[in-house]
């Protein structure tokens, strides 16, 4: 293993051993979540397990591993056949705050 793998690996190490409530706490208020004090503890300690995982998954030694984009090592296609779809009426029909006359769909306001 590389001298720059062990270094991402002890900065991982570092990560999740100082890893703490505060940091979970500073992640949910920039994502705009609200958490209950249990759900706080849970998640700081779900996230600590997958911080160590993958801390594990990066200490193995990859050299030769060629890089793959599909687990099973072969594109997964299939025919791009046009089928059925909805009408633009019966999708603003389901929609919950709809402009039907502007045929747009509206959405709350999610930056500035």
């Amino acid at each position: 293993m590389g001298v720059a793998s062990l270094d991402r690996c002890d900065r991982i190490v570092r990560i999740v051993s100082s890893l703490n409530r505060q940091d979970v706490q500073r992640i949910a208020d920039l994502a705009r979540l609200e958490l209950s004090e249990a759900e706080l503890d849970l998640f700081t300690r779900q996230l600590g397990d997958i911080l160590t995982y993958v801390e594990q998954i990066r200490a193995l030694d990859t050299t030769g591993v060629a890089p793959t984009s599909q687990v099973l090592n072969r594109p997964v296609d299939r025919d791009d056949v046009a089928g059925p779809t909805l009408t633009r009426a019966e999708l603003l029909d389901n929609a919950p705050d709809a402009s039907a006359e502007a045929g747009l769909f509206k959405v709350p306001r999610v930056i500035g």
